[in-house]
């Protein structure tokens, strides 16, 4: 178990350590780092502010959060009350029954205008367990100050397979999502026939052979805080990692890294409650959940992270960031000029394929 944060309402602080959970204390799970402080920041803080006595115990284990809700359920011990997961994750957690299917007109606050909520969110709520908050992307960082003299920067994904024009270490994700179609994408495959070639013993053939040209030089990580903290020390010349963690290394702490956009993985992150609560504590979430998805909350994350707000009625809110007086929409995954080449992850695909090819692909890598 990681370490555990307790915000309480009471007083308006936080405190760390060992806690005692009370009939208060609502369990919020998440990802840790930049992404969930603008959590705290957007949606946490001002709802214990609202409502004293309330407790939010924050836990960073959403990347384990499929095995865990299942693991949960078979023992019959809900302990988490909101998870934040990707949008494939909240698809198997719902198919599976670990996720409680909401009423988003019902139960999540309409825009300002009077929009309903399901026109608001629109294609963003791809399961009717999952309540979006934001579109995120998996894209590459680089040092600046590593690229060869004479060489034009990187623009994009593909540079990750040219070690020739960009040589030194790389970093990827340890799972296939992201991987296997920057694989294909760069060997020259169009994108509307990816996943139709990724259900072929030729298409994955390909796909592993691709990243076998750059393996022996690549660090595998399982955090998304990794890639920017090897970009930082000097340990990659290049690497993926989720644009919000990359955008925090150059804005917040002027590490010498730039952005290659093209051929980004957009997503979307957000919430599901897990099924079985018990009334008190599910009345608890959803009023949370109402204030949390409303239109000016989901504005408000983007004043901490460059992540785009997944309701229409928040995009026109979005203005500086809070600390640093820098306009943010540059810097959001879906601005125009980000956007070459980007494409959203087929979180339908990979909730039917994920548990087959994350097998293959931990096969492959152990090899």
């Amino acid at each position: 178990m990681k370490l555990k944060t307790i915000l309480m309402g009471a007083a308006g602080v936080m405190a760390l350590g060992a806690t005692t959970v009370s009939a208060q204390d609502m369990t919020i799970v998440s990802w840790g780092g930049a992404y969930q402080a603008s959590q705290v920041n957007a949606y946490f803080t001002p709802y214990l502010a609202a409502n004293p006595g309330i407790n939010i115990i924050t836990d960073e284990s959403s990347a384990d959060a499929v095995a865990r809700l299942r693991a949960m359920q078979e023992a019959g011990n809900i302990t988490w009350d909101l998870v934040d997961v990707e949008a494939a994750d909240s698809l198997r957690l719902c198919d599976e029954g670990l996720a409680m299917p909401i009423n988003a007109d019902e139960q999540l606050a309409p825009a300002p205008d009077g929009t309903s909520a399901t026109e608001d969110f629109g294609p963003m709520l791809v399961s009717e367990c999952f309540i979006p908050q934001i579109v995120f992307s998996t894209t590459f960082g680089y040092r600046t100050d590593m690229v060869p003299e004479g060489v034009e920067p990187p623009t994009d994904a593909c540079a990750v397979f040219d070690l020739e024009t960009y040589p030194g270490r790389r970093a990827l994700n340890r799972r296939p999502v992201g991987n296997m179609e920057w694989a294909l994408l760069c060997d020259g495959v169009p994108y509307d026939e990816v996943y139709d070639m990724l259900e072929t013993e030729e298409g994955l053939t390909r796909a592993f052979a691709m990243l076998d040209t750059i393996k022996d030089q690549t660090i595998w990580w399982s955090a998304a805080a990794e890639t920017p903290q090897l970009l930082a020390d000097g340990e990659i010349f290049m690497g993926s990692s989720y644009n919000g963690r990359l955008f925090s290394a150059i804005a917040e702490q002027d590490q010498p890294i730039g952005m290659a956009w093209g051929y980004q993985m957009l997503d979307i992150d957000g919430w599901i409650v897990p099924a079985g609560l018990p009334e008190d504590r599910l009345q608890r979430v959803m009023d949370f959940l109402y204030f949390a998805t409303d239109t000016q909350r989901l504005a408000d994350q983007a004043k901490y992270i460059s992540y785009g707000p997944a309701r229409a009625s928040s995009a026109p809110l979005v203005g500086q960031h809070e600390t640093l007086g820098i306009e943010m929409a540059p810097h959001m995954p879906t601005d125009p000029a980000n956007m070459t080449g980007a494409f959203v992850t087929n979180y339908l695909w990979w909730a039917d394929y994920r548990d087959e090819i994350d097998a293959r692909f931990q096969a492959w890598l152990a090899q």
